[in-house]
């Protein structure tokens, strides 16, 4: 259940054969259901974990006391309340499982000796840190700079599959838009 993470870390290029057996070593495989929340807002987040399949919602409770979908993960991807993980401190925003999921996980004392372990994780490190940054500074671009038409395209284009098993109402929440735009702009795409 780990050639996948296991693949991820070879395709980077900076950690030895030997580096990657030690760190996989770090990892434990957990199953969630459909529905479970892996993480309340509140709590302290102890883990980081690799999707190995499903998808996952990051939201938070707006003043208006709504839910906002501010982040979907999909396979092969890295998964956590970051901010709480590396503070340690309560975080304000919920993981949620739109699909059964399974991930690797790995504890924040596991995560903090398997950095101190080597130079190239923590090379490793830095560079999943950096591509966070990237792929988080896109999202706050596209929401600033883009039309729902060309972020909800883009979603498709990307990660086509995985928006059959996104509720409508997370999904348009994480376009920044409502429901009903969402649904004209299906019915607009389709023909």
């Amino acid at each position: 259940m780990k050639e996948n993470l296991e693949n991820i870390l070879k395709t980077v290029n900076i950690l030895t054969d030997s580096e990657i057996s030690t760190g996989l070593g770090y990892f434990e495989t957990k199953s969630f259901k459909k529905g479970d929340i892996l993480i309340e807002a509140g709590k302290v987040c102890t883990w980081m974990g690799y999707v190995n399949s499903g998808v996952l919602r990051n939201y938070y409770i707006s003043s208006k006391d709504e839910e906002v979908t501010y982040c979907l993960t999909f396979p092969n991807k890295f998964i956590s309340a970051f901010s709480s993980f590396i503070t340690q401190k309560e975080t304000f925003e919920n993981i949620h499982a739109l699909t059964d999921v399974e991930l690797l996980v790995i504890p924040y004392s596991q995560y903090y000796e398997l950095m101190n372990s080597s130079l190239n994780w923590l090379k490793f490190s830095r560079f999943a840190a950096e591509q966070s940054y990237i792929e988080m500074e896109n999202r706050l671009l596209a929401l600033q700079m883009e039309s729902a038409k060309k972020r909800y395209e883009d979603l498709l284009k990307f990660n086509p599959e995985y928006l059959q098993k996104v509720p409508l109402k997370y999904l348009a929440s994480y376009l920044g838009i409502t429901q009903r735009h969402l649904s004209r702009l299906r019915k607009e795409l389709s023909f």
